[in-house]
């Protein structure tokens, strides 16, 4: 079946297409596990796992570009070597995902995740040979709404007798979302333990509420260009133009935003979006990351979510960059610790290579498996690929870390 990149109706009144991404595993196709992967936001494009964290794609341009069509290479150390991977561009407006009125373009976690049940039926109905593959939902960042919401409305639909039936097995999420509370109240004292801030400055901080500690805060009046990363990467691509002239036709890359902008050149190129199978006239200039799309954020929380699934039996990687802020593994082992879930396999280093990787907690009947990677950060398999693959692999497979 090879790789393929095509589109799935999942509302024909308002016309939403979600865009895809299929890579078929390296080792054994008919039987290894199938993954669906997000990309966080919301807004931003699966290329981006694709191409930079877990696909088996990157750019030959990571560190110098000489112009012209970035070319791609294999990437080793891409899951795919362990499992099948659908990469979806979802919500809608995320990457070249698109809907065909103003009406379907308005979305939200809760449309997002029965669009994704959709999908997945729809793609296995086309793709009966993996509707026996055990079936895993991932993703990082935001998608830590989305991918436990997702899992539970899979099961529930499952339960409702839907067809065809999925082969639901677990879930995977890195460095992920989960509420504000935890997510949040976790950045001070990761910012302490990490020496960014002195001993004084901790005692007086650590128990403010960080949702309320610029009070008032009006979202009606926040800047969308805070989030806007048009003008940057212009700048950026300006910068790397200039100095292409100045020394030999060659930049080099010295910042992981350039290489993003290497993405986004490459999925601009119209030949490339020929190949793809782009739909014309449906999406304009394919951003990374779209925080522009008409997205209400309604799911407030998933720590239940998470109860609800261990308690299903389902299992789960939750795993954290350590040098992450955004979602500071601090605050992650919070609400992991608010579950209350029996511990099978105390706190212990893990291996890869001889070296520790980082450090792994077993729960629930080793149903949830909790591991940091040393040295990454946000999107974890982009700063440490070998890790990452190595831990991936031994959980898919049902080995401990």
């Amino acid at each position: 079946m090879g790789n393929l990149f095509r589109y799935v109706e999942v509302n024909e009144s308002t016309g939403v297409r979600l865009f895809y991404y299929f890579v078929q595993s390296e080792k054994d196709p008919d039987v290894d596990p199938l993954l669906l992967w997000l990309s966080g936001g919301p807004g931003c494009s699966s290329l981006s796992g694709l191409t930079h964290e877990i696909g088996p794609f990157q750019f030959a341009a990571k560190r110098y570009y000489s112009g012209g069509l970035p070319k791609i290479i294999y990437q080793p150390e891409t899951w795919t070597k362990v499992s099948n991977i659908i990469f979806v561009d979802s919500p809608i407006g995320a990457g070249f995902s698109y809907a065909a009125t103003q009406e379907g373009s308005k979305t939200s976690d809760t449309k997002t995740v029965k669009q994704l049940v959709i999908f997945l039926r729809k793609w296995l109905h086309d793709h009966p040979q993996f509707l026996l593959n055990p079936l895993y939902i991932g993703g990082d960042s935001y998608s830590g709404y989305i991918v436990p919401t997702l899992v539970l409305a899979i099961d529930e639909s499952n339960d409702s007798g839907d067809k065809p039936i999925l082969n639901l097995m677990g879930y995977v999420a890195g460095n992920p979302r989960t509420e504000r509370q935890f997510d949040e109240g976790g950045k001070i004292p990761f910012l302490h333990g990490m020496g960014l801030i002195s001993n004084e400055l901790y005692e007086c901080t650590k128990d403010i509420n960080m949702l309320h500690v610029l009070e008032p805060f009006c979202e009606e009046v926040w800047s969308p260009g805070i989030h806007n990363n048009e003008a940057t990467d212009g700048m950026i691509r300006l910068m790397l133009e200039s100095a292409s002239a100045a020394n030999d036709d060659i930049i080099e890359f010295k910042r992981r935003k350039a290489s993003y902008v290497v993405l986004k050149i490459w999925a601009n190129d119209k030949t490339v979006r020929e190949s793809l199978g782009v739909h014309k006239g449906t999406v304009g200039e394919w951003i990374r990351c779209n925080f522009d799309v008409d997205y209400i954020a309604d799911v407030y929380s998933t720590v239940e979510y998470h109860l609800t699934l261990m308690r299903k039996g389902y299992r789960a990687l939750i795993y954290s960059g350590d040098h992450d802020c955004q979602v500071p593994f601090t605050g992650t082992q919070a609400w992991i610790r608010f579950l209350n879930l029996s511990v099978v396999d105390d706190w212990r280093p893990w291996y890869a290579a001889g070296q520790v990787a980082g450090f792994t907690r077993s729960y629930a009947n080793n149903n949830l498996i909790y591991a940091t990677v040393k040295g990454a950060g946000h999107t974890a398999p982009e700063y440490k690929p070998k890790e990452c693959l190595e831990m991936f692999a031994r959980w898919i497979s049902g080995n401990t870390l």
